[in-house]
């Protein structure tokens, strides 16, 4: 039984398999789109909410440096990444790695976990943007029909038409092809990323000296009860961690950190990359610093311009803006949140799908689902079904408690991808590496630590959920998964990997 659950994946074979006519996907895209693509999936509503929610209950104008704080975690993974996406260039992203390094049931179970986190977070973005969508709509006198908004509080059954649209939109933009998803993506990424540097230009000028006193607050900031303490740490280790002073920088940390949800995606498209050796470690740590700097100055400006106990938790910059008597730019700014939230939604679904194609190819999900496109050269079966059903999801269910399920799905990806980083060391030095992680083990032992610590933040609810999914999991691959794989049927090369994560 071990030595099919740990089965290994050589890396020369999942290389061959990219080149199978019928699966093999069109080779379209350069550092610069990486980056783009990068750029467009981290910087979301993120930085237009969450900046307020930390000041106001966590950090105070400190919240730069919880920032800095999560960007280093988030640069640990993804020096990992980086690894593994230029030596392993194909499409599925920590799946991928998974089976090359520790087997085919943790590459399973790693599957499994991205297909419900991109899931989730296309449907929980899409929501989002329908939500800045109809409140400009709201702004300009036009209505939507409760039946047909955002069902969040609403005291009618309804179905979100503009999220369900969205998603649909984007889903046949994805097949028609790459090159026009990261010509989209890098037009609307220009209209965000202005966005985002108005607000940091012009609310300099507005910046007050007196309301950076104190920078680290040394007492609990809001009125007792809104508190972001774990109720898992708790059952774990009988304290919380505070949420105030030096260690509420740590806390908001593990709250900003999923502002930068969404460079991992990007490893995602190493199979449609030109120069995956090249291009990938520079469009996933390019596009993390862009947004980490973004993200530093947009929290100095805010707290600079309007005390951090007055913030906003709804719309901290656009009320900012308000308190200061420049309303021009709340409107401004929310139709910027509009605007970037397509890309977003875009690049996870585009993720998803490369994550369900490649686990397909490999024979985990049914072959019918790796075919490309004849024209196009897209995984489009896998494309068309997952837009619909994601479509329908943001259409009918509330998913606001469930949102928390996509950033515990992002930190277990970031630790497997880790210990992956160090296993390969071992077992495959002979491969070649255009990129390599530095301080190898003690990158990536760190990366695990900075992950799970945060993980440990997350509420208990989000764990239960999170372990009922996996369940699920378990369950379809001992009833299918195992024994449809191309290793069990050795289809996927003459010799049979060895057991304990080592190749033949």
């Amino acid at each position: 039984m071990s030595s099919t659950l740990f089965r290994t994946k050589k890396v020369e074979q999942s290389i061959l398999d990219t080149e199978e006519p019928e699966h093999a996907l069109k080779k379209s895209l350069s550092a610069l789109d990486l980056t783009v693509f990068g750029v467009g999936v981290i910087i979301g509503t993120g930085i237009f909410v969450l900046t307020g929610t930390v000041a106001k209950n966590n950090a105070g104008p400190a919240t730069a440096l919880a920032f800095v704080a999560a960007g280093v975690a988030c640069a640990l993974a993804a020096l990992c990444y980086a690894e593994f996406a230029s030596t392993v260039p194909v499409a599925g992203s920590a799946y991928t790695f998974s089976y090359a390094s520790l087997g085919e049931l943790p590459a399973w179970i790693i599957g499994w976990d991205l297909v419900l986190e991109f899931a989730l977070g296309t449907a929980v973005v899409a929501v989002g943007w329908s939500g800045y969508i109809q409140s400009l709509m709201d702004n300009a006198g036009w209505n939507m029909p409760a039946a047909l908004g955002s069902r969040e509080g609403a005291d009618v059954f309804g179905f979100d038409i503009l999220a369900a649209a969205l998603v649909l939109v984007l889903t046949a933009i994805l097949v028609i092809g790459m090159k026009l998803s990261a010509r989209i993506t890098s037009i609307v990424v220009a209209i965000k990323v202005t966005v985002v540097l108005v607000v940091i230009i012009a609310g300099a000028f507005l910046i007050k000296g007196d309301n950076y006193d104190p920078f680290i607050p040394k007492e609990q900031p809001v009125e007792a009860g809104a508190s972001l303490d774990s109720p898992l740490i708790q059952l774990m280790f009988g304290w919380a961690p505070s949420n105030f002073g030096v260690m509420g920088i740590f806390t908001a940390a593990s709250v900003v950190f999923f502002a930068f949800i969404g460079f991992d995606v990007v490893a995602t498209a190493a199979e449609e990359t030109k120069n995956p050796q090249r291009d990938m470690p520079r469009g996933i740590l390019g596009s993390l610093v862009i947004c980490t700097t973004l993200y530093v100055l947009v929290s100095i400006v805010v707290t600079g311009m309007q005390h951090y106990s007055e913030l906003s938790v709804d719309a901290p910059l656009a009320d900012a803006f308000k308190a200061t008597g420049h309303p021009w730019y709340a409107g401004f700014i929310s139709f910027g949140a509009a605007v970037g939230l397509t890309t977003v939604c875009m690049i996870l679904l585009l993720g998803q799908t490369r994550v369900f194609f490649a686990m397909s190819r490999d024979g985990l999900l049914p072959r019918f689902f790796s075919h490309v496109h004849p024209r196009f050269k897209t995984p489009h079966r896998p494309t068309i079904l997952l837009g619909v059903i994601i479509a329908v999801l943001a259409g009918f269910t509330p998913l606001t408690e469930l949102a928390a399920l996509v950033n515990i799905g992002t930190l277990f990806a970031f630790v497997v991808v880790a210990i992956g980083v160090i296993i390969l060391r071992k077992s495959r030095p002979d491969l070649p590496r255009s990129f390599r992680t530095p301080w190898v083990p003690v990158v990536p032992i760190l990366s695990v630590c900075a992950s799970l610590w945060l993980m440990i933040n997350l509420p208990a609810e989000t764990w239960v959920r999170f372990a009922i999914w996996m369940a699920v999991g378990f369950l379809v691959y001992f009833l299918y998964g195992r024994t449809h794989s191309r290793l069990a049927r050795g289809e996927a090369g003459k010799e049979q990997p060895s057991a304990g994560g080592g190749t033949a």
